[in-house]
């Protein structure tokens, strides 16, 4: 077996299933089993196929080379600040949310050995320790993130086999697809591991074949868990009711509501336990890819290296913005989360369809190298979704709807 490829696909599975795995059936609820796997494939289509004009467009430049030189070369200095704004916004977001639901591990181990620490520094131990393992570089994350997505893949399969046989097929069939409209950009941004293809690029020293069947691979696999997932909590949890899915959507239900509903309706502490397990594992994935790329990005974008003071430098603005956030402002971040949909869809679909656009038929730099399939009729398919989500998402963030 090629250990390093299984890495690769591990560091991929491990960024896209997060802590919004959870969420998913509570946005998917209303719109029914059957429609929200609809939904669910669409969106895996499109952010698949974009991470695959990311990969096309970081093979045309040199070794090391991020987003935002890849913005830089192909769409000019404008599409540099386009890019370090939505990319510095939506991953500073995320961190902010990994970090302040990741504190929460030291929040339970405190509690275990009966101590007290201030919420604070439950933040500050869990940027020291995983921020620690970035520093280091991709390997260590590699060989971290393995045994962590062993554990998450055991706790998702325990949750899936405790919760299996309270499966009602009744409660699957019907739902409305209007209700989903709101769920796109949730869903995409559970696709959202295409900001990391650079630094596999550079980890698999640009073998296109293996970096392939990575993406596809990588893909593929959170796109079976989340139907499965959402075949059993929708399945299991009623549509309608104070419980029910599409109270827990109308009231912004998080995660640990989620696990909360299991509980009352299954009345098992042992699923309720594993939950939980699962969620903060999630968190921990996500966190070291999200923060790795994040690093990556800002080490490109400042051109320096990641070792001695420049390193120091680049490990303060990775971590520190959102340790800021969630030490002054623990709350902010939840109404941040509407927009991290609206971030992912620029940065993820409709820059790379225009870098690819701008550097094929402009500038010529894919001659002679790796293309992906469609032609210009696959790219303008996908720049006109990309602003047909963005004009959805920012009519639900004025609008509410």
């Amino acid at each position: 077996m090629d250990t390093k490829l299984f890495g690769g696909i591990l560091l991929i599975i491990g960024t896209s299933i997060g802590a919004s795995m959870l969420v998913l059936p509570i946005a998917m609820g209303g719109g029914g089993f059957i429609y929200s796997t609809l939904l669910l494939l669409a969106c895996w289509s499109i952010m698949t196929f974009s991470a695959f004009l990311i990969l096309e467009v970081t093979l045309w430049l040199p070794p090391r080379t991020n987003l935002l030189s890849m913005t830089r070369a192909t769409l000019g200095r404008g599409g540099e600040v386009v890019a370090w704004i939505t990319y510095l916004l939506l991953l500073y977001a995320l961190m902010a949310a990994y970090i302040s639901g990741g504190s929460g591990i030291f929040d339970f181990l405190a509690r275990v050995l009966h101590v007290k620490f201030p919420a604070a520094l439950d933040a500050i131990l869990f940027v020291a320790l995983f921020g620690y393992i970035v520093y280091r570089g991709i390997k260590p994350v590699d060989y971290v993130n393995r045994y962590l997505m062993l554990a998450k893949f055991g706790s998702f399969f325990l949750l899936i086999l405790f919760a299996a046989p309270y499966v009602d097929h009744h409660k699957l069939l019907g739902g409305q697809p209007s209700t989903l409209v709101s769920a796109i950009t949730v869903t995409l941004t559970s696709f959202g591991f295409a900001p990391l293809i650079p630094s596999l690029r550079s980890y698999f020293d640009s073998d296109i074949k293996k970096l392939r069947i990575c993406i596809l691979i990588g893909s593929l696999t959170p796109l079976i868990c989340y139907a499965i997932w959402n075949l059993v909590i929708l399945g299991v949890l009623p549509r309608q009711g104070d419980q029910g899915l599409v109270h827990l959507m109308q009231s912004g239900g998080s995660a640990s509501e989620l696990v909360q509903s299991l509980s009352y309706f299954l009345q098992s502490s042992s699923i309720t336990s594993i939950a939980h397990v699962f969620t903060v594992i999630c968190v921990l994935t996500s966190f070291l890819s999200v923060s790795l790329g994040l690093s990556d990005f800002l080490a490109d974008g400042l051109k320096v290296e990641k070792k001695g003071k420049p390193g120091i430098l680049i490990f303060m603005l990775t971590f520190m913005p959102s340790l800021l956030i969630v030490l002054f402002y623990p709350s902010i971040f939840i109404k941040a989360l509407s927009y991290a949909g609206i971030f992912c869809t620029i940065l993820i679909i409709l820059m790379p369809a225009l870098m690819i656009w701008k550097g094929r038929y402009r500038k010529n730099l894919a001659v002679g190298h790796y293309q992906v399939m469609g032609g210009k009729t696959a790219i303008v398919f996908l720049i006109v979704i990309a602003l047909s989500i963005l004009a959805l998402g920012i009519i639900k963030v004025v609008f509410g709807y």
